[in-house]
């Protein structure tokens, strides 16, 4: 492991909104990354998620094929998924579990795939709970970034750049093993996130790296320490593109440490029929739009194409 980053912190629940949105617009000009504490969800909450996700991925692998993804969710196995297609790896060493929200019409597209009652009486309970506090999380949070832009704290409701349903929580197990031959064994490769904001809560194992600066050959890793009780918030790519480029979403990755890790992340996502494009407030004749404007199921439906070994997406 090598250097460890040290992180802005910003308390959710400062009654100072100008304050603290002036404190995230910084965090995300020098890092892209900041830590979120006093958010409301509690540890017994956030304990009990990682726990029934553990149970869940203990199940007998033709158990967990049962609930199998379509489109994007459900369960994933290892190697289904490789975020770096430029990486020589067959996959990325993780499992993955996908759900969100039962309403709307992404449900009705990729409906969720829940584990039967018999098997884990309090998962889908524990699960839906987490789903619905959170989301209270990334509405109040995405409100403080609207403020560190010089918007109105709900412009990304108005166009509905925060969309409850859209929204999905992923949760992740790497097995952790190390490679024989000394090469970097990531169970997350190099990427960067592709909606607007996650929030990433950890059972406190290390692995995770960032690389601030993306465009620079060879990439710079840095280690990422863990919070008990505090999310870790990093910026998407679709909020690169809303601010034409002057949020910059980080390049991140997963190494192997040698031991299980858990983690859960919640990407706060826009409506699926949105257009996202720069905001003039990021644009000027010396910084003109970088991005064309573009439909949010267009733009995950291309990135999701990349990314999984057999993805088929619809809409």
């Amino acid at each position: 492991m090598g250097t460890v980053l040290k992180l802005p912190i910003i308390d959710l629940s400062s009654p100072e909104k100008i304050y603290t949105s002036r404190l995230i617009r910084q965090a995300c000009l020098d890092h892209g990354f900041f830590y979120l504490t006093n958010h409301g969800v509690s540890e017994k909450l956030m304990e009990g998620v990682l726990m029934e996700s553990k149970k869940l991925f203990s199940l007998p692998l033709d158990e967990k094929m049962v609930m199998a993804r379509r489109g994007f969710r459900g369960y994933s196995p290892l190697y289904d998924e490789k975020l770096d297609p430029s990486a020589t790896s067959k996959g990325d060493s993780k499992e993955i579990f996908t759900f969100g929200s039962s309403e709307g019409v992404l449900a009705q597209i990729y409906p969720n795939e829940w584990p039967l009652e018999e098997l884990l009486p309090l998962w889908r309970p524990t699960m839906e709970c987490y789903y619905k506090t959170v989301m209270d999380v990334g509405k109040k949070l995405l409100g403080l970034v609207a403020l560190a832009l010089d918007l109105e704290e709900n412009f990304f409701e108005q166009v509905e750049g925060f969309n409850v349903q859209a929204a999905v929580v992923r949760l992740l197990r790497y097995p952790g093993e190390l490679n024989s031959s000394g090469e970097v064994t990531c169970g997350a490769s190099a990427h960067s996130d592709y909606g607007m904001l996650t929030l990433l809560a950890t059972d406190g194992v290390p692995g995770l790296q960032v690389c601030r600066d993306k465009d620079k050959e060879p990439r710079v890793w840095e280690d990422v320490a863990g919070i008990k009780g505090a999310f870790l918030v990093n910026i998407g790519d679709l909020m690169e593109r809303w601010t034409n480029g002057l949020f910059r979403s980080t390049m991140h990755r997963v190494v192997s440490v040698g031991k299980e890790r858990y983690s859960v992340a919640v990407f706060v996502d826009p409506d699926p029929n949105s257009v996202v494009e720069c905001l003039e407030s990021c644009c000027s004749e010396t910084s003109p739009p970088r991005f064309p404007p573009i439909r949010t199921r267009d733009y995950f439906h291309e990135r999701f194409s990349q990314t999984f070994a057999s993805y088929s997406g619809s809409g």
